[in-house]
């Protein structure tokens, strides 16, 4: 039996920008078990919930995530108009799926870029997030932010996009679209990307569903489950298809993130064309009395938001259980018996986002 080392990995490491620390059990350049140790940035949001306004506490929400800041916003607002019973407006609803499906392209963008620099394309690492930057120079226009936007409210949003900008927008997406097509070729057709990609990291369909694999890292394994199917915000008058593949491993997660980023712009083109006119926000009076679950598919995968109030302005409990979380078993799994080298790729493989996690 060869001798067995364990190898700290994290929380700071040059390739992982993400805080997530695993003890690696190794025989030789291979990882026998992984063992997580969580809990590293714990910042004790959801306790902030009994002690800010339930309106101020949006913003507490939103800071969750510096990439999935508008999804958590809209989650949580989406759960607290269940707890009102208030009908949002119809054009409140289209900007929200724009906002969202703009973030899904930012946040795949990024993921993108740092998949490239943890196998040394740097150059190609460069090009993808300078795509990304086109997509936050959108945000700040629209929203004036470009990390935290805080356009979501309970009733509607606070900014409109008038029709000059939504146009512009979509022709911006048409020029990135090209931009992205030529990227594409080298993330699934380039031999040094396929070698370090294909095979690495199987995780068939059956362990997905066992483990609770959530998002890109679930549809990869050809698992066809995406929540925007509930028709939250505007997704039920939306046509659009579910990213999948069959091959199990870390290119097939690449494959799907890239396609999902076309398929968001097609969802965009549609929510653009289709957007009513009319009033982006109702008044919602009084304090929230009852409880209310809200699932939302972020970037990384399936966001669930519970929310209970009391009849004051302090609820009693807010709970988020974020996509990155439910990786975590996935990624355990595909670990064991790869070889040490792969653990950056097969960590960034889940899009680990531990701010969320840890919140």
């Amino acid at each position: 039996m060869a001798n067995r080392t364990i190898i700290p990995f994290g929380p700071q490491h040059p390739v992982l920008p993400e805080p997530i620390h695993l003890d690696l059990v190794l025989e030789d350049e291979k990882v026998v078990d992984a063992i997580p140790k969580i809990g590293y940035v714990h910042r004790g949001l959801e306790q902030l919930a009994e002690k800010r306004d339930f309106n101020d506490y949006l913003y507490v929400i939103e800071r969750t995530c510096g990439i999935c800041s508008f999804m958590h916003g809209m989650g949580y607002v989406e759960a607290m108009e269940r707890i009102f019973d208030t009908e949002i407006p119809d054009r409140a609803k289209y900007l929200r799926t724009i906002w969202a499906e703009m973030s899904r392209v930012h946040s795949h963008l990024l993921w993108l870029g740092l998949l490239a620099d943890a196998f040394g394309f740097e150059a190609l690492f460069y090009q993808t997030w300078r795509l990304r930057e086109q997509i936050l120079d959108m945000f700040e226009e629209s929203t004036g932010g470009r990390v935290i936007f805080s356009v979501n409210k309970i009733g509607g949003v606070l900014k409109d996009m008038p029709k000059e900008m939504l146009q512009k927008f979509v022709k911006n997406f048409d020029g990135m679209e090209k931009e992205l097509k030529k990227l594409t070729n080298v993330f699934l057709n380039d031999y040094t990307v396929q070698s370090r990609l294909k095979g690495v990291g199987m995780l068939s369909p059956q362990d997905a569903v066992y483990l609770g694999a959530a998002g890109p890292m679930m549809r990869a394994s050809g698992i066809k489950i995406d929540t925007r199917t509930l028709g939250y915000a505007a997704y039920s008058d939306i046509d659009f298809d579910i990213i999948t593949s069959k091959e199990c491993d870390c290119y097939a997660r690449c494959d799907v993130r890239i396609q999902e980023i076309f398929q968001s712009f097609h969802i965009i083109r549609q929510a653009v064309n289709k957007i009513p006119d009319g009033e982006i926000s109702v008044a919602v009076k009084g304090n929230p009395n009852g409880e209310a679950f809200m699932r939302v598919e972020q970037p990384r995968g399936e966001a669930i938001y519970y929310c209970r109030a009391n009849g004051t302005k302090f609820l009693d409990r807010v709970r988020v259980r974020t996509p990155t979380f439910t990786n975590l078993m996935p990624l355990l799994h595909t670990l064991k018996g790869c070889e040490l080298a792969d653990v950056p790729l097969l960590i960034l493989t889940i899009d680990p986002c531990i701010s969320c996690t840890e919140r």
